[in-house]
């Protein structure tokens, strides 16, 4: 189950979707300012190998 206490900021990130960035490393940069409730959570991150941001939900990533 996620738990807001399961990722942090800076935390290092295998990304699972979207096609165009899966497997890539990236870094939890922020939560979008929009996701007040558990269901609707977004995290802010930056991909390390290239100049992307994304916004992703956290069944969408996994922490390393």
């Amino acid at each position: 189950m996620y738990t807001s206490n399961s990722v942090r900021l800076g935390d290092k990130v295998l990304i699972l979707r979207p096609a165009y960035v899966i497997g890539k490393v990236g870094i939890v940069r922020g939560i979008e300012s929009n996701s007040h409730s558990q269901a609707n959570i977004r995290w802010i991150i930056q991909i390390e190998s290239e100049n992307i941001v994304v916004s992703l939900t956290p069944d969408e990533f996994q922490r390393l």
